[in-house]
């Protein structure tokens, strides 16, 4: 009789007719085998001969049920003999039951062709066992199955679905070049050692709650349907180089504990790491539709590298640098010249969009080469301190002419809360054309609000030298005070509209000229027409002379202009024209002409003296801004 391995002690029996041989006082229950039919044993204890019957009457394809059976290397390697196919030259099973049974030493189904259902649930595996090109036909449940040294499935094929619901793999698991044709379950399995699953998942795969104690190599794996590693634990090192995901994949509330890179991965869908937590320094490399990072906590220093993605870092927690940035060219895998495959992703544009950091302490955030026009900033805090870098680039205002006032917008940059604001507060749908609507979860912002953003994102490209960025800024946080009803004074309100209306709040040199212009026509006009005499006042000289041999005293006067009143054709003449001209250019420098002018054009001058200055120096303001370094 072959011996038996050893079975661990149970306290209850199970449901099925078992064994019971070697049943104590201490162990009342005994083998937990199911017994073999016909007799009233298991596989395992039955005799010699009635094993041999028993062996010798199944046939390929043989329906076996040997629950809770303990399984030396040698036993088992009769029964696959038994049920050998001469066609295929491997063994093949109907549906298989091995649920509880053990496996002494090396189990091997190397090349078993399983055509009915395979159920090795709670089965324990005290030696290696060995799948390795196994067929798996119908469903394969290992759930709770326990593999004690290595466990190798490396290019077995599971047509139907499999699951792995809280396995232990206390040894190496290996999965390279397997096929899950159907649904993978790995919830709540326990990696204790390293993980090679670089295998074909046709279907949906579930590794929710599963814990990697070791090193897990996932690189180059294919998921066609959503994968699913919510909860999972990374306790080392984590591979998904090259790895591609048709649907979702879900790292929800991870732990990435030893991480120091997260692909690069290919995702046709969306990538979410709500909540999840990296603990060292770390590299991610993603190209994905979309990319959530809600609620992650980045607990050391981190490069997020994007393609094609949108990203949401809405209540995510920095508390090192974490920089932000859009590749432009494919990730490179490890073999010189292989490059990530996108196909997922095919003519897109891989460009990095943001869409929120509301709730993100900014102040150890870089971005690069970011798309910020869609992005909100509302509720994110020390915006001031948040770099921007590269070619990052924000929304700008409508643009095309309208058949409202305004009739056209002032070309700038602006954010996408003040879109949302215009969209909102617009009396007439002809003023919210060409904004942007706001989604149905942003905040209706005040004016004030959105001038406080614009505050703090102006320090933060001051503080990176881009001045003429900072400006457009400046104009949108001006903009917002000018049509805060609530916050601003009115006498405030009314300066920012005639500072708004004169040069765009200093940064609208052509706004400025443009008046300048106006102004000085206007004191050449009124210098022509009125300010200048009908002709040049000459001093008199009066005086009497008492006698010969005195002293003569002469009286010097010069009279007061005259208006001119002749017609308007004597009064623009070239020579007036000259004359008013030097008026107002002596004007514009604030320096007096020197000629004698009539009362209207003397104060004429003065007002001239005083707005065309003023005019003339908001217009070299707004060129400063434009080219300030």
């Amino acid at each position: 009789m072959t011996s038996a391995a050893p079975e661990p002690p149970f306290s209850t029996p199970p449901p099925w007719p078992q064994c019971g041989h070697g049943a104590t006082a201490d162990d009342p229950v005994g083998c937990r085998g199911i017994h073999v039919p016909g007799h009233s044993a298991c596989l395992a204890h039955l005799d010699e001969d009635d094993r041999a019957a028993y062996l010798a009457g199944l046939a390929p394809g043989a329906d076996i049920d040997h629950r809770g059976t303990p399984f030396t290397p040698d036993l088992l390697a009769r029964l696959l003999a038994a049920l050998r196919d001469p066609a295929i030259g491997k063994p093949r099973t109907g549906d298989v039951q091995f649920d509880e049974a053990t496996f002494s030493g090396n189990a091997r189904f190397v090349g078993v062709v399983f055509s009915g259902n395979a159920s090795f649930s709670e089965a324990v595996f005290s030696g290696n066992a060995w799948f390795n090109n196994a067929a798996l036909s119908g469903n394969a449940s290992f759930d709770r199955t326990v593999f004690s040294d290595i466990a190798s499935f490396g290019e077995a094929v599971f047509s139907d679905s499999a699951t792995f619901g809280e396995a232990v793999f206390s040894g190496e698991a290996w999965f390279n070049e397997a096929v899950f044709s159907g649904n993978a379950w790995f919830s709540g399995v326990v990696f204790s050692s390293d993980a090679r699953l670089a295998a074909v998942f046709s279907g949906k795969a579930w590794f929710s709650g599963a814990v990697f104690s070791g090193n897990a190599w996932i690189n180059k794996a294919t998921f066609s349907g959503d994968a699913a590693f919510d909860g999972t634990t990374f306790s080392r090192d984590v591979g998904f180089s090259g790895a591609t995901f048709s649907g979702d994949a879900r790292f929800g509330a991870a732990r990435f504990e030893m991480a120091s890179r997260l692909g690069p991965l290919a995702c046709g869908g969306r990538v979410v790491l709500d909540g999840a937590v990296f603990q060292q320094p770390v590299t991610v490399e993603i190209a994905a539709h979309q990319v959530s990072c809600a609620r992650t906590r980045w607990a050391s220093a981190a490069t997020l590298q994007l393609r094609y993605a949108e990203l949401d870092l809405r209540d995510a927690v920095f508390e090192y640098p974490v920089v932000v940035a859009a590749r432009p060219t494919p990730f490179p895998l490890s073999a010189p010249g292989d490059l990530l495959p996108e196909t997922e992703l095919p003519g897109l544009d891989p460009g990095v969009r943001l869409s929120t950091v509301g709730g993100v302490d900014a102040a150890h955030l870089a971005l690069h080469d970011i798309d910020l026009s869609g992005c909100r900033f509302a509720g994110a805090v020390h915006l001031d301190q948040l770099r921007v870098d590269g070619w990052c680039t924000f929304a700008t205002t409508p643009a095309g002419w309208s058949r409202r006032f305004p009739w056209r917008w002032s070309r700038r940059t602006t954010l996408a809360e003040e879109h949302h604001w215009r969209v909102r507060t617009a009396r007439h749908p002809a003023l919210a054309r060409g904004w942007t609507p706001p989604p149905e979860d942003a905040p209706a912002l005040r004016p004030t609000a959105v001038a406080a953003l614009y505050r703090q994102l102006r320090k933060s490209l001051e503080d990176g030298k881009n001045e003429p960025g900072a400006a457009h800024f400046y104009f949108g946080e001006c903009e917002m005070r000018r049509r805060d009803t609530d916050g601003t004074p009115w006498s405030e309100r009314a300066l920012l509209t005639a500072y708004w209306a004169l040069s765009g709040y200093g940064l609208r040199a052509s706004r400025a000229l443009g008046w300048l212009g106006v102004a000085m026509t206007v004191t050449l006009a009124v210098m022509v027409l009125w300010g200048l005499p009908a002709k040049d006042p000459r001093p008199t000289v009066t005086g009497r002379q008492v006698a010969v041999g005195q002293d003569v005293a002469w009286t010097t006067d010069t009279p007061d202009p005259v208006n001119p009143t002749g017609p308007w054709s004597e009064r623009v003449t070239g020579e007036r024209v000259e004359k008013a001209l030097r008026v107002v250019i002596n004007s514009v420098v604030f320096r007096s002409s020197g000629q004698d002018l009539t009362t209207a054009g003397t104060y004429t001058e003065m007002a001239s003296r005083l707005a065309e200055p003023v005019l003339l120096g908001l217009a070299v303001l707004a060129v400063r801004s434009r080219v300030k370094r």
